[in-house]
């Protein structure tokens, strides 16, 4: 292997050192008995890749490993058949069925506020009424992610969900004004309000801007407290043929634009969806300065 095959490979927005892939292709050659999982693992562990939250960057590792083979620089273990239990619909029962209508303002509902989804029970119930009742259901969020109930003295009024920002929308990054390398590096600190449910016998006015101001208020903590650090800004997408996005805008969200409609391009998929509008809500001071240093990590000050 000559020198020049160990220069310019880039992971995550970071180009590898010629020590660090030496090491790599060494660790590969060294335990050929590994699988590719186990050989990422060990590979975060030697090289103190890890991602936001603390955790070791397996996946993104994995996929390096990957990079590396189809250089010709590695020959990994083939890949091992993973059992998965088959992951079952979600099914309506009586506990989510439409109630009586809840009308008036906010103020008539005593203390209306968000309440963190924690327990397995409160879990399902979530993912039963954001299936039922979400034009978009409850697909199940990969990393990290929060789900919120919003209740009050008389019940439950809807849910929230705020999982990861997406990978690349123009609109958003210009305005940010990071670098490709800076966004793949720290978008962990961009969280996105995925979903965004008020149960429809309620019709109380102001209720979903009232509960967007609380979620701007607390959700870096609550995401501190769950996952070890504090996100910098929110992001979300609404579609102009169901909403108009006033209730963002009322509680301090501001709109950037609007998506193309074309998703996030890999070799060999492509897809479509309508445009959204994009709307975004700062959580830090100088959050531009923090989501464009190539040093951001750990916690960050509201």
């Amino acid at each position: 292997m000559v020198r020049g095959d160990l220069e310019g490979v880039i992971q995550c927005g970071r180009e590898l050192k010629e020590w660090e892939l030496g090491d790599i292709v060494t660790t590969v050659e060294m335990f050929p008995q590994l699988s590719r999982w186990e050989l990422a693992q060990t590979l975060c562990e030697h090289l103190g890749w890890v991602s936001a939250t603390g955790g070791y960057k397996v996946e993104a590792c994995r996929k390096l490993l990957e990079k590396l083979e189809v250089r010709g620089l590695v020959k990994l273990p083939g890949k091992r058949a993973m059992g998965k239990a088959k992951q079952e619909g979600v099914v309506w029962t009586d506990r989510t069925a439409a109630q009586g209508e809840v009308v008036g303002t906010v103020g008539d509902l005593g203390e209306a506020g968000l309440e963190v989804v924690l327990s397995r029970e409160g879990k399902g119930l979530w993912e039963e009424y954001v299936e039922r009742y979400h034009y978009l259901g409850a697909k199940r969020p990969f990393g990290c992610f929060m789900r919120y109930f919003i209740e009050c003295e008389r019940g439950l009024l809807g849910c929230i969900l705020m999982a990861g920002a997406a990978k690349s929308i123009g609109v958003r990054d210009q305005w940010i004004g990071w670098s490709e390398g800076q966004r793949l590096r720290n978008l962990g600190w961009v969280i996105n309000n995925s979903r965004f449910l008020i149960f429809p016998w309620v019709r109380v006015r102001n209720l979903a801007s009232h509960v967007l101001g609380q979620l701007g208020c607390r959700v870096g903590q609550d995401w501190y407290e769950r996952w070890g650090y504090r996100p910098v800004l929110m992001e979300t997408f609404v579609d102009p043929r169901y909403f108009d996005g006033g209730c963002y805008k009322a509680a301090n969200w501001q709109y950037l634009g609007m998506t193309t409609g074309e998703g996030l391009v890999r070799a060999g998929k492509s897809y479509r969806t309508s445009p959204r509008k994009i709307l975004v809500r700062p959580l830090a001071r100088g959050f531009r300065r923090l989501l464009c240093w190539d040093g951001l990590a750990g916690e960050v000050q509201p």
